[in-house]
């Protein structure tokens, strides 16, 4: 759509598909998780992450963390646009932010965040990036230029005022 912004850098488009769509007549979740997760993978052949790095280094990344806010719905045929931004990173981890757009339209529809850790697949064990990877996600990060923090990221759910509220408890069980 012309003149409107997109947050962050884009990485991936698609449209919506007919299986895609639940009984509420809208994307069922669990497309919007595969949307997200095929625009994580563009972000990781960013850094040299490629399907040849993951068989030749047997390294790869696994998600431990995922949180997804549905904003407005996207119906069939809607064409979208997914945009990410680096959030933090260290030596294993990667804390990635993504906007799905409504492309024609320009409202946001969803947004994902994500915490991955980088994984030896030998030993299926978190590891220390390698030098190639960590210089692809600091290219990646000065690319995407001074964006600020997402007003929504890291927040937690909860019922405002509940009814009814499970106790919790200063080191209780954890799941």
């Amino acid at each position: 759509m012309a003149g409107v912004e997109f947050k962050g850098i884009e990485i991936h488009e698609g449209q919506v598909q007919p299986d895609w769509i639940d009984l509420n007549g809208h994307v069922n979740v669990a497309y919007y998780v595969l949307a997200f997760d095929k625009a994580i993978d563009n972000i990781w052949i960013e850094f040299g992450l490629t399907p040849e790095h993951v068989h030749t280094s047997q390294s790869s990344t696994f998600a431990a963390e995922c949180h997804i806010t549905y904003d407005r719905e996207i119906h069939l045929d809607d064409r979208f646009v997914i945009t990410s931004q680096l959030l933090a990173f260290d030596e294993k981890r990667i804390h990635t932010y993504l906007r799905l757009y409504n492309a024609d339209k320009g409202y946001l529809s969803a947004t994902s965040e994500w915490m991955s850790l980088h994984v030896d697949l030998t030993r299926r064990k978190v590891a220390p990036w390698p030098d190639k990877i960590l210089k692809g996600i600091q290219s990646y990060a000065e690319r995407q230029g001074g964006l600020p923090w997402p007003r929504r990221s890291c927040e937690h759910i909860r019922v405002p005022n509940p009814l009814f509220s499970a106790q919790r408890q200063p080191g209780g069980e954890q799941s």
